[in-house]
């Protein structure tokens, strides 16, 4: 393969799409984002795509035909065979075939995937997975993302819907909605918003914590507090982390990682969140599943998924 042979990754988010053309080897030429128009149930999104990189390129004077192809990532139920998004909620997209009208559009091979398996591809490429075989990946967002890779491969499933963990049920009764329909899902508890509203909760009881002074109160205000010693903040990040501690121990229960990646804006907490995680998920975890697995905090941030895309395109096209 020539040296001026490019791919490019997109990774589509709710609020922006990150875009960034990479060498075969994983060197990020130029990383450049647009606003997601969600007007529409979001029917420009891949129209403004195509637009935004046919002028990036002309920008870089890369021709056309150096392209080898597209990585895209979204969010929501798709099958990555064919590029058909099922459901994005958070687009407005409902039984979609971004990957055909994409191709469509710009000529190019356009490979799928879920948002948060090509971030777990990225990280194991060139960030803290280090290429390892089998690694489970955990992104703490505004919702909670995983995807698996399984004995170098990214696991799928059946329709596309493997690594799921943020729909494990972690509140059988009583458990806050979740967007995907069910109730008490992980995501309600461990994700920015869920840590916020488990808070939210303790605080109707507690009006001496030092949160009720944060308005709106976030994720890092909580973690913010808990060092300071808030006895409220303090039994929040206790609860939150036992709860993903025991969801990720049972994963690994069953798949037997060698890296645990933890990503999203949540991880930015660092060993205040990675300490008394750790120590939830030895209480749960398999004696040997425990030897076996490191955790690591995600290093390439929202570069994870453009790489995941540039990856997805080299592998993909060379398997055929």
């Amino acid at each position: 393969m020539h040296t001026d042979s490019f791919y490019i990754g997109v990774d589509i988010g709710g609020t922006t799409v990150k875009l960034a053309v990479v060498t075969p080897e994983g060197t990020i030429k130029d990383k450049w984002e647009i606003p997601t128009d969600l007007k529409n149930k979001g029917e420009r999104i891949v129209h403004d795509i195509k637009q935004t990189i046919f002028e990036k390129i002309d920008r870089l004077e890369i021709p056309k035909t150096s392209v080898i192809g597209v990585g895209v990532g979204a969010p929501g139920f798709l099958d990555s065979i064919s590029g058909f998004v099922y459901e994005a909620i958070n687009l407005g997209w409902i039984d979609y075939s971004l990957g055909s009208d994409l191709e469509e559009m710009t000529g190019w091979p356009v490979f799928v995937e879920n948002d948060a398996n090509l971030a777990a591809l990225g990280e194991n490429w060139k960030g803290s997975g280090e290429n390892s075989n089998d690694l489970l990946a955990v992104t703490l967002g505004t919702g909670v993302g995983g995807g698996v890779v399984a004995n170098g491969e990214l696991l799928n499933g059946a329709n596309g819907t493997a690594g799921e963990i943020g729909h494990i049920t972690v509140v059988p009764d009583g458990g806050a909605p979740c967007n995907c329909g069910k109730t008490g899902c992980l995501e309600t508890v461990a994700s920015a918003t869920g840590i916020v509203r488990v808070a939210k909760e303790k605080l109707v009881d507690n009006q001496a914590s030092s949160l009720n002074a944060s308005v709106p109160l976030t994720a890092k205000d909580i973690f913010d507090a808990a060092a300071e010693n808030d006895p409220v903040s303090e039994e929040v990040i206790t609860y939150v982390t036992n709860v993903l501690g025991m969801s990720i121990a049972n994963m690994a229960n069953v798949l037997n990682p060698s890296k645990i990646v933890i990503g999203g804006g949540v991880s930015k907490a660092g060993d205040s969140l990675l300490i008394p995680l750790r120590k939830a998920f030895d209480k749960y975890a398999l004696k040997r599943v425990r030897e076996a697995a490191t955790f690591e905090v995600a290093v390439l941030g929202n570069d994870a998924g453009v790489l995941g895309g540039a990856y997805m395109v080299k592998k993909r096209l060379e398997n055929k």
